[in-house]
Parts: C-alpha cells; sequence; structure tokens
C-alpha cells in the first residue's frame, strides 16, 4: 500500500510542483504599463461654406457651430467656431488694415509666443494662397501646457487682416486631446486654404 501511495504522489503530485517551477518565469522583469487615455470617436470629415455679411468666406467643419464673439472686447465681424463635442473653439477675429499690417503681424507673433514658456517647440509655417490674396502665417505650439497649440494669421495685405487660434475650455493636457488636436489642425488647415476676402 504504501508502494502505490508513494508512486501516487510521485506521478500525480511532483509533476504539479515541477510545472508551478517552470510558470513562475525565472527571472522576468515586469514593467507597469503607462496610463492609457479615453477613446475618442471622431466623426466624419463633411464641410459646408460659411457665407454671410462677414468680408471673408470659408469652409467650416458640419460638427461645429458658428456664433459671433458676445466678449465685452470683441470687435465687428469676430466670431469662434465651436466644436460642442470636444469643447473646443477656433477663436476668429478680423481687423481693417490701414497702414498697421505690421502691427497686426507682430502682435501675432508675440501672441504665439506668450505660450514658449509651455512649450517645448514652435514652428512656423508660411501661408501663400496667390489666387485667393491670402497670405499669412500658421504657428504650430507643442507642449503639453499650452494654452493654445494652434494659431495663425491670415491677410490680402492691403485691407484686412484674421488671426484665428485653438482653444481647448478643459484643463490643459496636450498629450491625451493629441487626437483632436490633429483633427482640428486639418479643419483650420482647410479653413485657410478655402479662405477668401469679401467686400462688404
Amino acid at each position: 500500500m504504501k508502494k502505490y501511495r508513494f508512486r501516487f504522489l510521485f506521478y500525480i503530485i511532483f509533476p504539479l510542483f515541477i510545472s508551478s517551477l517552470i510558470s513562475c518565469g525565472g527571472d522576468k522583469t515586469y514593467v507597469p504599463k503607462p496610463m492609457g487615455y479615453i477613446r475618442i470617436d471622431l466623426p466624419e470629415k463633411k464641410y459646408v461654406l460659411f457665407d454671410s455679411s462677414y468680408p471673408y468666406t470659408f469652409e467650416y467643419p458640419s460638427y461645429a457651430k458658428i456664433n459671433p464673439d458676445i466678449n465685452k472686447n470683441a470687435e465687428l465681424y469676430w466670431l469662434n467656431i465651436e466644436f460642442p463635442t470636444f469643447k473646443g473653439k477656433i477663436h476668429l477675429s478680423y481687423k481693417p488694415i490701414k497702414r498697421n499690417l505690421s502691427l497686426f503681424a507682430d502682435d501675432a507673433y508675440n501672441l504665439a509666443m506668450k505660450h514658449i514658456s509651455k512649450a517645448s517647440n514652435i514652428e512656423d509655417s508660411r501661408i501663400n494662397i496667390k489666387e485667393n490674396k491670402v497670405y499669412g502665417i500658421i504657428y504650430n505650439i507643442e507642449g503639453e501646457g499650452a494654452a493654445s497649440t494652434y494659431q495663425f494669421f491670415v491677410s490680402d495685405s492691403i485691407s484686412n487682416f484674421v488671426r484665428g487660434a485653438l482653444y481647448f475650455n478643459v484643463s490643459t493636457n496636450n498629450d491625451s486631446l493629441a487626437p483632436v488636436i490633429d483633427f482640428i489642425k486639418k479643419d483650420i488647415n482647410h479653413l485657410i486654404e478655402t479662405f477668401k476676402w469679401k467686400k462688404v
């Protein structure tokens, strides 16, 4: 009887003991997974024409809403392109040029550079759409704490100047917002590509 008991222990218990040792994995190092962010569902890109009494026209996304700027400091022809789903907006401010184009361009540059303390990089790229007389600069502001990651200005160099800036009404964590920021940057680029001046 003892002989059978020993065989039972040897053939059943011993293999279980060996398999448990093997499954421990030896000297594997375990690294915690990085923090993940909630998946954001992005809508299909479709554009509609903004054409009203304003001195400019452009195409904007169908999932956005256009509202006049009602801030107490707002001026004529200022507006916000709002993205309710993402709690973001593109703010557009308009200025008529009266021999002061360089002043407005300098202001746009200085407003972009205000973010330099929070930015890891600021890149600028020229806008030159001769057929529509749309000239300007895009400022791409990289960095987790930058309040506005994409700014631009456009002008016909003679009469009209428009500055635009992307803002979010949430705490600044541009790593988690990165997919939305990239998504709306494409909308801003489309806005610029379709931008035209009007006589009012």
